[in-house]
């Protein structure tokens, strides 16, 4: 493991203007007004914030850039966009609109070339690869697209190589059979990529407990968390996670 702050992202899916959470990807409940969750995690201490309009890309639109300018306006920590990005153009507005990150998935799929544009002309520190994956079998995994409702047939742990390859500077790895059951993260996923790949990888889906997220660092070796119901709701506060991963030894920043 390495020695730097892991970092706690808590994550806002956004549908129709509205924070959401579901479970598996689908049964979607509301959580909120955007800016003013936003605004409560930047007071509470996380990391960066992540924003994902969940319904772009099936949708076949583009992400709501007003909202992400609301949202930058009131955030002082890093904020990651995605959702519907296809085009340099799309990144450069979302960039211009305030956000640090933008995350791709279905657009890298469809044109990995996509991932080495991004990167070149914006650096790779603004380019974060989403991998949505199902485990087919014992130590298997497909990437899905649209919002968990394609198999795309591609292997995970290849996708993550060839993403690293093309110019990602970062992983943002779902589990989608973890995704929203607070059953703890895909740990063997997300040590299998991390093993192979030397960029920072973000555990994404499945986070139901303090315990589960220590777990993401030590069993899966992420570098960072994400979570979304557990802070949403306020099941668990950023700081007193905070406080129990550094008496677990684990290095954040508080």
């Amino acid at each position: 493991m390495d020695y730097f702050a892991k970092r706690i992202i808590p994550c806002l899916d956004v549908d129709n203007g509205r924070v959401v959470k579901g479970v598996n990807f689908v049964g979607l409940k509301d959580a909120g007004d955007p800016v003013e969750v936003a605004k409560r995690y930047n007071i509470e201490g996380a990391d960066e914030l992540t924003f994902l309009d969940i319904t772009a890309t099936f949708e076949e639109r583009k992400t709501i850039v007003d909202i992400v300018k609301e949202v930058a306006k009131e955030v002082f920590i890093p904020l990651t966009v995605g959702g519907g990005i296809r085009t340099l153009e799309d990144i450069y507005n979302l960039l211009d609109a305030g956000c640090d990150k933008v995350s791709i998935n279905s657009a890298a799929i469809k044109r990995p070339e996509f991932i080495t544009e991004g990167a070149n002309r914006f650096g790779s520190q603004c380019i974060v690869v989403a991998i949505d994956a199902k485990r087919v079998g014992d130590r298997s995994w497909h990437i899905f697209t649209h919002g968990g409702r394609n198999d795309t047939g591609i292997d995970a742990i290849e996708w993550a190589k060839e993403a690293y390859s093309r110019g990602a500077g970062e992983l943002l790895v779902t589990s989608m059979d973890a995704d929203g059951t607070k059953a703890g993260y895909d740990n063997e996923l997300n040590r299998l990529i991390s093993q192979q790949v030397p960029i920072p990888l973000i555990a994404s889906g499945g986070a139901g407990t303090m315990e589960h997220i220590k777990d993401a660092f030590t069993k899966g070796d992420a570098d960072a968390a994400l979570a979304a119901s557990i802070f949403h709701f306020k099941e668990i506060d950023i700081l007193d996670l905070k406080h129990y991963l550094k008496d677990q030894n684990i290095p954040v920043r508080i």
